[in-house]
């Protein structure tokens, strides 16, 4: 398929009114992992147990599963999920903005790829695949192993720090507003999705800059088993001296963004 043919089929598709359907369904859904990630981390924060699981999205995903009508539900976030995927690929492709947005789209492109790649595990083996610390640990050594491997996953770990500041800039100058369609949005909508995307940004932001810093510590001690995914970067927050009142305050900022999320369900701009 030459780049032509490919550009035009990613725009049928970013013009697609089942694609804008599915990729909204795609964007709930994507709340509701942030809201299980953020109430498996309160839970760590007070005490109250985990029941085992991970505070990320794999551990959220398994508890989808286990609730009633959890199949249905898992098959439901893959079709949303992949949607989202071909939305941000589409918007990769075709360009609309600038470099910036292209190379966030491909990333985000990723992201939900990986996601649905473990509801697909878990749906057909039964197997989530492994938490994101397992993922973090695996990729750090593999980058390790290559040449000049230290400075990449340095170089990673700078990038997550970058991500994360990036994040606690967009929710603090409130840049997530330019992506809904707030002309449409009734008054008390706005003001409460300014709220909320604004707490859920920082927190995000706040747990990307702390995983890249456990990734250039691997990368400065040659020690890949310090890279950390969102669980152990959580867990790493009730050590600090706030102690676990600032993850409680994270996780509260998860919770948040999930609301936030809810709101792009219904207003984001396609």
């Amino acid at each position: 398929m030459t780049s032509a043919q490919l550009e035009g089929a990613a725009r049928r598709a970013a013009n697609s009114q089942i694609l804008d359907r599915l990729a909204r369904l795609g964007m709930a859904c994507r709340g509701v992992l942030y809201g299980l990630t953020g109430f498996l981390a309160l839970q760590i924060a007070f005490g109250g147990g985990s029941e085992g699981k991970e505070a990320d999205k794999t551990g959220a995903i398994e508890m989808v599963a286990e609730q009633p009508f959890g199949t249905v539900l898992l098959w439901l976030m893959v079709v949303g999920f992949t949607a989202l995927a071909l939305w941000q690929l589409s918007e990769a492709v075709i360009g609309r903005g600038r470099t910036k947005d292209r190379v966030e789209s491909a990333a985000r492109t990723v992201v939900y790829g990986l996601i649905v790649a473990t509801l697909l595990s878990l749906l057909l083996r039964g197997d989530s695949g492994g938490s994101t610390d397992e993922h973090s640990k695996d990729l750090t050594a593999m980058l390790m192993d290559l040449p000049a491997g230290q400075l990449l996953v340095g170089l990673v770990g700078l990038g997550l720090v970058g991500l994360g500041a990036y994040w606690i800039h967009k929710g603090w100058k409130k840049r997530f507003l330019q992506d809904l369609q707030t002309g449409q949005m009734p008054p008390r909508a706005r003001d409460l999705a300014e709220k909320l995307g604004m707490a859920g940004y920082l927190a995000r932001g706040v747990i990307a800059a702390v995983a890249g810093v456990f990734v250039v510590q691997a990368a400065l001690t040659y020690e890949p088993d310090r890279a950390k995914g969102i669980d152990s970067t959580l867990r790493s927050l009730a050590d600090t001296p706030a102690g676990p009142w600032l993850l409680g305050v994270v996780a509260i900022g998860l919770l948040l963004f999930a609301g936030y999320c809810f709101f792009e369900a219904r207003w984001h701009r396609m």
